[in-house]
């Protein structure tokens, strides 16, 4: 039977120092930098933990997707602003599910619920290419499903006529600006996600990693308050892939490499700033 070291570390590496997102500090306080994960490493294929992390992602997905979702198409029916939760209820309901989502999966997959910040771990090393790939086609796959039974109980005609919760740029704003938005809101979950789970924070003080998905789910509903104007919000191309295939139109496709773009480059510079910037700051471990 394999250990539980095994399952709950970041991307389920066999590396007894990685860090979890969202689980315990680790119990020396002094410092160890974590080995960077390899690029391939054969021995997921053959790990149950490998697939159970994978499931995990594709369930919670599903479920971020399933009441997000949800949440959108009811604000978009309601006759008026007062009588729906309105913007902010809808930013709620995002940063709430990836509360929730992160502090679930955190100790089996490392709680990613998307692709962006699958692939800014990845660069870091925080996990290997196989599981970053894996990941991110269980993450898709949910998102296409909880929005597939949200179609089945609200039924086509409710469905289209509410524009299905997809992601488009709105009228009044370019490409450009889309793009722009998408690539800050991404910058600041991961950018949060990397400060809040920092092996070096976690040897300091031993609350931060419990308190990880606090900041990650706060972070996510006070991006969404500023851009939901903008592009209703994507920072997160597996929401907005599987939102789109569902409702299926062609305005839905237009914008839609926007929400692949704008999210990788800006995890991917969250990425290069904490390794270059944050990491560099030299660290004392308590005596």
């Amino acid at each position: 039977m394999e250990g539980k070291e095994e399952d709950v570390n970041v991307g389920a590496n066999k590396y007894s120092e990685r860090q979890p997102l969202g689980t315990s500090a680790q119990t020396d306080k002094d410092y160890k930098e974590p080995p960077p994960a390899p690029l391939f490493e054969p021995g997921e294929l053959t790990s149950w933990s490998f697939y159970r992390a994978g499931i995990a992602e594709f369930i919670a997905t599903f479920l971020f997707l399933y009441v997000t979702v949800l949440t959108v198409m009811g604000v978009s029916r309601a006759p008026n602003k007062c009588a729906s939760v309105g913007i902010q209820g809808i930013a709620w309901a995002f940063g709430g599910m990836i509360f929730a989502l992160v502090y679930c999966t955190a100790g089996i997959s490392g709680g990613h619920i998307n692709p962006a910040v699958t692939f800014g771990l990845f660069l870091a090393r925080k996990l290997s290419l196989t599981r970053a790939v894996f990941y991110m086609v269980m993450q898709c796959l949910g998102a296409i499903c909880g929005a597939g039974v949200i179609k089945g109980f609200e039924g086509s005609s409710r469905f289209e006529l509410s524009g299905g919760g997809a992601n488009v740029v709105n009228h009044g704003y370019t490409k450009g600006s889309g793009l722009g938005a998408e690539i800050v809101g991404t910058f600041v979950l991961v950018y949060t996600v990397f400060s809040a789970t920092d092996a070096k924070r976690s040897a300091r003080d031993s609350h931060v990693p419990i308190l990880a998905p606090l900041p990650i789910g706060f972070a996510v509903f006070l991006v969404h308050l500023a851009t939901i104007p903008i592009t209703g919000t994507g920072i997160n191309p597996a929401r907005s892939l599987g939102a789109a295939i569902i409702y299926n139109k062609d305005h839905a496709w237009d914008d839609h490499w926007v929400f692949w773009v704008g999210p990788f480059i800006g995890a991917a510079l969250a990425a290069m700033y904490h390794q270059i910037v944050i990491r560099a700051i030299p660290f004392k471990s308590r005596s």
